[in-house]
């Protein structure tokens, strides 16, 4: 059993540390982060985000502040949050939220998440201070630590036992003669799965949205690419697609396969084979200094070689960490440098308007020297038949 999915007093303190050097070579005197997930990667507060302020300031010199209403305080003492708890009554209040956390002076700088309702709030409480955008708290949360790491190899193992589980319950199906299930059938159980394993194996869960499961959907229906389960029941040979994800620790990691009910017919094949060749060019072209549009071009371009180009909706991937999409983007225009401990996904797609849609992902970790998936589900075409 995993004694708690909660990262430890030395992880954080090394992080802010880390940040406060980042500062000071920027020159900034402080960082103001509100994004939940900033929250969370900083402090390790997990929270439900409302209209109610939660903030962190991170000064160059001194504690860490989290801002927060009193309803939340106890909830964050419980989480053992890195910082120091500042409350506020209520929301709106007689006094605005950030004045709570001043005075504050010089250089603050915040993320481009920030609203502008929010800055606006900001500037007036800190009439003294000047705000600067910056990108040091996203680009910090790039490369993960090893413990993030071991926490990614975690959910991968449960995103894993949902793949095997919803094959499981469409063989079994088969097996017994009985009606197949239908999308939001397959959904449910994929669920159920991922959350009871979590919570019987694991200690002092984090919980996220979403914790387990993902997106099921079968035939026409499939080629739309984030399509939702329906109550469309799977036929002998369809093609359908198990889009999975977990989240252990807050720590992201999605899986995806793409199974044919029945002997695939020669345009399932082909169709299927171009993925699966595209996914392996574009985890090979995952390694430290390739720039993710580079990476992107390469794993696509198996695709549009194939002939299958108008088939194509959407990029080789994203970065994964505290969300299930976040920076880097392996997509045309995105041209930072992949780096070790980076972990991204590697999911090329085809979707054939009217047939299905064909996608295999994988969250890949960048290494020294490459890429390894953390999932580690089968992806050949005899893996993924199931034989009627």
């Amino acid at each position: 059993m995993l004694e708690t999915q909660r990262l430890s007093p030395t992880f954080y303190q090394a992080l802010q540390d880390d940040l406060r050097a980042e500062l000071a070579r920027h020159g900034l005197d402080a960082m103001l982060a509100d994004d939940p997930q900033d929250v969370a990667y900083l402090t390790g507060f997990f929270h439900h985000p409302g209209e109610r302020p939660v903030a962190v300031l991170l000064p160059l010199d001194g504690t860490t502040r989290l801002l927060l209403p009193e309803l939340e305080h106890e909830h964050a003492s419980a989480q053992r949050s890195a910082a120091e708890l500042v409350a506020y009554p209520e929301f709106p209040g007689l006094r605005p939220q950030f004045s709570y956390l001043a005075p504050v002076t010089g250089r603050i700088g915040y993320a481009g998440s920030m609203s502008v309702d929010r800055l606006a709030q900001v500037t007036a409480a800190f009439p003294d201070a000047t705000l600067v955008r910056t990108d040091l708290v996203t680009r910090s949360r790039f490369r993960k630590r090893p413990e993030e790491i071991a926490l990614h190899a975690e959910a991968a193992r449960i995103t894993d036992l949902m793949l095997a589980a919803g094959r499981t319950l469409i063989s079994d199906a088969v097996a017994a003669g009985g009606e197949l299930p239908s999308e939001s059938e397959l959904a449910d159980h994929i669920t159920t799965v991922g959350t009871r394993t979590m919570y019987a194996e694991h200690a002092d869960v984090v919980v996220v949205s979403p914790l387990a499961g993902g997106l099921v959907y079968a035939g026409p229906n499939s080629a739309r690419p984030h399509a939702l389960p329906s109550g469309y029941r799977l036929r002998p040979g369809d093609t359908f697609m198990l889009s999975l994800g977990c989240a252990v620790g807050g720590r992201f990691v999605e899986g995806e396969r793409t199974f044919i009910l029945g002997e695939p017919s020669a345009d399932q094949r082909r169709y299927y084979e171009a993925v699966r060749q595209a996914q392996q060019v574009g985890g090979e072209a995952l390694r430290p200094g390739v720039a993710c549009s580079a990476a992107n071009n390469r794993c696509l371009d198996v695709i549009r070689d194939a002939g299958l180009a108008e088939y194509l909706r959407h990029r080789q991937g994203h970065g994964i960490g505290l969300g299930m999409h976040e920076p880097p983007w392996l997509a045309d225009g995105d041209d930072t440098p992949l780096e070790a401990g980076m972990v991204v996904s590697n999911e090329p797609g085809i979707y054939i308007p009217g047939h299905a849609g064909y996608r295999i992902s994988d969250s890949m970790l960048i290494t020294e020297d490459g890429a390894r998936p953390f999932t580690a589900y089968p992806r050949c075409l005899d893996d993924v038949v199931i034989a009627l």
